[in-house]
């Protein structure tokens, strides 16, 4: 299409027109803020209303505490089982003690006794206990020792009898209790030093008995070929538990039973 010239003219005077038009208002500068505002602003009181921010750091705060998460309520009472589960605490497990259990141990049975006076001086035991059975195996006679004999009693039957006669007779039934507190000297000489049983500390087991009703006596069973090996693993394995354990090989007085104490010595345990 021709375009004439006076067309052409009319576009050219609106260009220049719109080129000299005002520039654009310049944008308005932020206000000047006063540095001293946050300074003097009063301290901010959770418990009261929210007061309209006045300044861009308040308003932020204010933001920021609005917006913040509470903390999940904590259980009251951690005692409660609902609270301790809720709590997230794992339960302990129930512990079922023995039968007349005592020493601390659910393991020993007996019963606490007065304290024992003797009529020797060293004689006696300050907390004493009769003691009738350790881990399941019955004493045929209550023994009277201390809390330390009859631990090391059960630390004997658990390592070194019941692992040792296995399912022989049906397993370990009781131990055929030969003596425990007597207030006496050493071997029932008199005048000689006073034994270990007059402090509560010892006690002679003479045979090992069977459920079925057999017995391991040490008086036979020491020299028999068919149980020796057993017999002398069993005082082998008191050694340790006991600081004193005589048997057949130690001397006369203890050709039928094993004498069994708890007196330390610097150099170990006393064991033939």
């Amino acid at each position: 299409m021709k375009q004439t010239p006076g067309l052409f003219l009319l576009c050219c005077t609106l260009a220049a027109g719109a080129a000299q038009a005002e520039p654009p208002a310049a944008s308005p500068r932020p206000q000047h803020r006063d540095a001293d505002t946050v300074s003097r602003a009063a301290p901010l009181d959770l418990g009261a209303p929210v007061a309209r921010p006045t300044t861009v750091v308040q308003a932020a705060i204010a933001g920021v505490v609005a917006q913040s998460v509470r903390p999940p309520v904590r259980p009251e009472n951690l005692k409660r089982r609902t609270n301790v589960i809720r709590a997230g605490f794992a339960r302990q497990p129930k512990i079922t003690y023995g039968k007349g259990a005592i020493c601390g141990d659910p393991g020993i049975e007996g019963r606490k006794m007065s304290p024992i006076g003797g009529r020797l001086n060293g004689c006696g035991i300050e907390d004493p206990v009769q003691l009738t059975a350790v881990s399941g195996v019955t004493l045929t006679t209550p023994a009277t020792v201390d809390c330390t004999t009859a631990k090391a009693l059960k630390s004997w039957v658990d390592r070194g009898v019941t692992p040792v006669v296995g399912r022989l007779g049906g397993g370990v039934a009781k131990l055929r209790v030969a003596a425990s507190y007597v207030c006496r000297g050493r071997n029932n000489v008199k005048g000689a030093k006073l034994s270990e049983h007059g402090k509560g500390r010892a006690i002679d087991i003479s045979a090992i008995v069977l459920r079925n009703g057999a017995e391991l006596s040490v008086l036979k069973g020491w020299r028999n070929p068919d149980h020796a090996a057993m017999m002398k693993t069993m005082h082998r394995a008191a050694c340790g538990p006991f600081g004193t354990v005589l048997g057949p090989a130690a001397d006369r007085h203890h050709q039928d039973h094993f004498h069994l104490d708890t007196a330390r010595y610097r150099s170990g345990s006393y064991c033939r």
